[in-house]
């Protein structure tokens, strides 16, 4: 398999450190607010290369953690009244609500920032033993940056470049603007745990190396997040463990793109923001999902309506795809009718297609090519006559079936069971486009007293009834069947 690694920016072939084992870490969420379409995104996107390590038949040991203790969570607790940690359990148990639901595996740990104080102390006295960290006199604690003479290689950013626009702001004792807090000193209204240098909190950066070390051993395989921590969170993170061990941190770095609102930045100052629930509200979880892995993980991503509609309308008919080969396979008799060899020939390119993209850095959105590509071929074949009753376009549209199980436990998409899933899909466009599902079972059971009455000119005209509200009747064997046009 090739990941891109942020730190060399080229795809390199993924070789774990030890043989057949990973050790993942991916930074999760600071619990201080509802999650919003970039958490999705980030969490779709390792969880989608958690379950393809291990479709390789790896060990992965994945590790994401929650930010429980932080300036926003503090101010949210203050302005409520409430304490820090009702507000992090608060959005710690939204966050597994609105996640469940989008289908994402739970990591091997999800440990919390506060259950690591000790750990995080002792990584910042390691630091100031070796020279690479001070402590002022009012008791906080900085890292030195320049002390580190790896610093900016993970961003690409110069040193004298950011020396050159960065400020000391008024009441810090730092050393250089550059430095960052390893711990901060007690403040009246702040949570507080005893340390070495006396009460006070952790910095944010602290606790992502502190757990690493602790849970993964050094160096781990792969750390993720979005691009937006690049710098400088990953960046103090290689700072401050690398020159408290001495050596390499992570060996590859992988970072998905931003996601923006039709096409701009998303930014609660620009009222564009949009949380997990608000999509939810409006479109089934599995839609979401399926938008989120339509792009390759890289890229910039926009969000619009009309880009999940998009997404919605091409999970429909994949599923659409799969109830009609189920429905063709409980044929009761088959023709000896041989197929062409370009069928099997067209089937195993499909096949070896996916299996590439997926190893070439993740490339879902290529994956779902080599999908419909499958969908396609299976309703060639159900749509040929002759083909349609052949034996061996049975145990092609069987294998076909098997592909998009075995391809959903990795993508997360289409494994749901057809019937219920389009039923589901139907009643959530209906709600989205105000159409009224009683008033048209009741329609529909009108129509069907006329058809049995022979009165064809009423049925027909309830028919052209339903159409106007955007409804269309299929009428097939089992009866009648609508959906949403």
């Amino acid at each position: 398999m090739q990941l891109y690694n942020t730190m060399t920016r080229t795809k390199e072939a993924f070789v774990p450190r030890r043989p057949g084992k990973v050790a993942m870490y991916v930074c999760g969420i600071t619990a201080y607010d509802l999650c919003h379409i970039g958490h999705a995104r980030s969490s779709v996107v390792f969880d989608v290369l958690v379950r393809h390590l291990r479709r390789l038949g790896l060990d992965v040991t994945f590790v994401r953690n929650f930010t429980d203790v932080d300036d926003k969570i503090i101010k949210k607790a203050n302005t409520e009244g409430v304490s820090s940690t009702e507000v992090a359990e608060r959005y710690i148990a939204a966050f597994y609500e609105d996640m469940d639901r989008l289908g994402i595996l739970r990591p091997n740990a999800e440990p919390k920032a506060t259950e690591y104080i000790g750990e995080m102390a002792q990584l910042a006295e390691r630091l100031i033993q070796s020279g690479h960290a001070y402590r002022t006199p009012s008791g906080d604690v900085y890292f030195r940056v320049r002390s580190f003479d790896g610093y900016g290689k993970l961003s690409g950013r110069d040193l004298e470049d950011m020396r050159a626009g960065a400020r000391v702001a008024p009441g810090e004792e730092k050393e250089d603007p550059l430095d960052f807090a390893l711990w901060k000193a007690s403040k009246p209204g702040e949570p507080v745990w005893e340390s070495p240098f006396g009460p006070g909190r952790p910095g944010w950066h602290l606790e992502c190396s502190a757990m690493s070390e602790k849970l993964l051993g050094i160096p781990i395989d792969i750390h993720g997040g979005g691009q937006d921590l690049v710098f400088p969170h990953h960046e103090n993170e290689i700072a401050q463990s690398e020159a408290a061990a001495g050596g390499e941190f992570c060996r590859y770095w992988v970072h998905n793109g931003f996601v923006r609102i039709n096409t701009e930045k998303m930014s609660k100052s620009l009222g564009n923001f949009v949380t997990i629930r608000d999509i939810y509200a409006r479109y089934l979880p599995e839609v979401l999902r399926f938008f989120l892995v339509s792009s390759h993980y890289r890229s910039p991503l926009d969000y619009s309506d009309q880009a999940l509609d998009e997404a919605e309308k091409g999970l429909r008919r994949i599923y659409a795809a799969k109830a009609q080969m189920e429905q063709a396979l409980t044929r009761a008799k088959w023709s000896g009718t041989k197929l062409p060899a370009e069928v099997g020939q067209e089937l195993a390119k499909l096949e070896e297609g996916y299996a590439a993209a997926m190893d070439d850095d993740l490339n879902t959105a290529q994956a779902l090519g080599h999908v419909f590509g499958l969908v396609r071929l299976a309703g060639r074949l159900m749509e040929d006559k002759t083909l349609a009753k052949s034996q061996e376009t049975a145990d092609v549209l069987r294998r076909i079936l098997a592909d998009l199980a075995d391809w959903a436990t990795v993508l997360g998409v289409f494994g749901s069971d057809s019937e219920a899933f389009l039923e589901a899909l139907k009643a959530s466009r209906a709600a989205r486009l105000g159409i009224d599902a009683a008033k048209v079972e009741a329609l529909l059971a009108d129509r069907l007293q006329a058809r049995q009455a022979k009165d064809f000119a009423r049925s027909d005209a309830i028919r052209d009834a339903l159409a106007g509200l955007g409804v269309t009747v299929m009428d097939t064997p089992a009866g009648q069947r609508w959906d949403v046009a």
